[in-house]
């Protein structure tokens, strides 16, 4: 329970100050496009270079000319990380059933804010659990610090003194870029029409099928 409050807190905190990010793409003048997400401006995002589950190392310009579904978290989180990247992966087989044209232009990555724990081989299984075309990214400690910070992204270990296991508290951020790597909007992984049920209405799919062109 603790960390679930957490995770909340974290979210709350994070939300807002998205919020204020995106903010600089308004006020610029009144020919602002309707079709803009609500990240569209937002400074989120910047070069990286992680490890990816095959141990090869991978740079964010790698994806240069493709969306990426971006979603941080960690292998042993305990309830939302499987649930959000459940519900986003669905919908995307749905999106490939649906458009393949189009959801070969989307690469979903999932990157670990618990480096010490998610080696390349256990991010490996961890990704392939939800869809093969899921990139599960890991790196240094020093390296995801300088990503999650890059990217808006909030965590932290909560350790305790003597205890083999822990959970890791972290903001909720699964963010849409597009193919030149500017943030775009949040996949509505919270939206009530996006339930774990893969015969229900998607608010996922419905935005993939938005902003994927």
């Amino acid at each position: 329970m603790a960390g679930g409050a957490m995770n909340k807190a974290l979210t709350l905190v994070a939300l807002p100050v998205l919020a204020l990010l995106a903010a600089c793409n308004m006020g610029g003048g009144g020919n602002a496009s309707s079709e803009q997400g609500e990240l569209a401006g937002a400074r989120i995002g910047a070069p990286f270079t992680l490890t990816d589950q095959d141990g090869k190392r991978v740079k964010w310009d790698d994806f240069r000319g493709k969306y990426r579904i971006v979603y941080f978290g960690y292998t042993y989180c305990p309830d939302v990380c499987p649930i959000d990247l459940q519900r986003i992966m669905q919908a995307f087989t749905r999106f490939e059933k649906a458009e393949p044209a189009l959801a070969a232009k989307v690469q979903p990555i999932f990157i670990s804010v618990d480096p010490e724990r998610d080696t390349p081989a256990v991010v490996k299984i961890y990704a392939a659990a939800f869809h093969p075309r899921l990139i599960g990214l890991t790196g240094t400690p020093q390296e995801i610090a300088k990503v999650a910070k890059d990217f808006a992204v909030l965590y932290n270990a909560e350790k305790a003194e003597g205890a083999s296991g822990y959970l890791v508290s972290h903001s909720r951020t699964p963010y849409l870029f597009d193919p030149d790597g500017k943030p775009v909007a949040l996949v509505p992984v919270d939206d009530p029409a996006t339930p774990v049920d893969e015969g229900a209405p998607d608010a996922v799919l419905a935005f993939l099928e938005k902003w994927v062109k």
